[in-house]
């Protein structure tokens, strides 16, 4: 997969493609579907995706809480495993968000990507003000050349797929319902960092990760899957993860501690990545060590029943 940063700079191989406009944080069933209409449209040209990094939320509201459900790289992952040919992933500011909806369509996706035909979904807004509707695009796109597909919503079950309703899944604890509006698993990537190494001497060592800048899922435990993605170590594991502040040892940014059951090696600098199944139990702050190592060894225990089970 091809990563364009530019829309003014686009080599001419990289013109013509079908693309699917939005966020696409978690790049979930709806997501999908859109892509997938992307696709469809025009086999014969490459498959792109049209986003913006930060976040929009992020330029507009930088003080707001974490929300991302990935980062800008576990996206790029993703879409690229499910056949993305040409991620552009245009720098989101005060430039790009002063254009006006014409200036978007005209400037952005027709001069400068060339895009032969694009989909979006049925609530997307766009153009300075976020005055430009789905509908809006497509009269612009009968003006300048391009086609243009509107999606329909997703409903899982009574509840519209959307990346609002996944984050209140996983603040609520329920990974499973947030994997069923997904279509994977809730998934944390990042570099084992050095931590504490407090694991060890419990007889459980962990492969720290920061979850800085993303929305935090329930605080707690969990099983997990875990797909070590380089190294002499890399594969897919089960294990357990700690998920929040650590309240036995005081006062701690927050972050996910992972073990990985019967696993040997040194992952410090590896890039990981964790997919949240089941929320066992909230943090807790024992009276002993002992009793935080009982308590752990009975999470170990659940965590391989319930990830054999799948």
């Amino acid at each position: 997969m091809k990563i364009i940063r530019q829309y003014n700079q686009v080599a001419s191989e990289d013109r013509g493609a079908t693309a699917a406009i939005g966020n696409f944080d978690g790049v979930h069933r709806g997501h999908l579907s859109v892509i997938e209409l992307a696709r469809d449209a025009l086999p014969e040209a490459p498959l792109g995706i049209v986003t913006f990094e930060p976040h929009p939320r992020s330029h507009f509201a930088p003080d707001a809480p974490p929300f991302r459900l990935m980062s800008a790289e576990a996206r790029a992952h993703r879409l690229e495993k499910i056949g993305v040919e040409r991620l552009y992933e245009l720098p989101f500011g005060t430039a790009l968000s002063s254009l006006t909806p014409d200036a978007f369509a005209r400037d952005v996706l027709h001069a400068g990507l060339g895009l032969r035909h694009v989909v979006v979904g049925a609530d997307f807004c766009f153009g300075k003000g976020r005055k430009g509707t789905a509908e809006d695009l497509k009269a612009f796109g009968a003006q300048l050349g391009f086609d243009v597909t509107i999606a329909p919503l997703m409903a899982n079950g009574t509840q519209t797929v959307s990346s609002t309703a996944i984050r209140a899944a996983l603040s609520d604890g329920r990974p499973r319902d947030a994997a069923e509006m997904l279509g994977h698993w809730h998934r944390i990537d990042g570099a084992v960092l050095h931590g504490e190494k407090r694991g060890r001497t419990l007889g459980y060592p962990t492969a720290n990760m920061s979850i800085e800048g993303l929305h935090p899922p329930a605080f707690g435990v969990y099983a997990v899957l875990v797909d070590v993605l380089e190294g002499p170590q890399a594969g897919s594991y089960h294990g357990v993860a700690s998920l929040g502040v650590r309240p036995m040892f005081g006062v701690n940014t927050p972050n996910i501690e992972t073990y990985l059951f019967d696993f040997k090696g040194d992952l410090y600098g590896k890039s990981l990545s964790v997919g949240l199944v089941e929320h066992l139990r909230g943090e807790e702050k024992f009276d002993s060590l002992d009793a935080l190592i009982a308590q752990m060894d009975d999470d170990s225990a659940r965590a391989r029943a319930i990830l054999s089970a799948l």
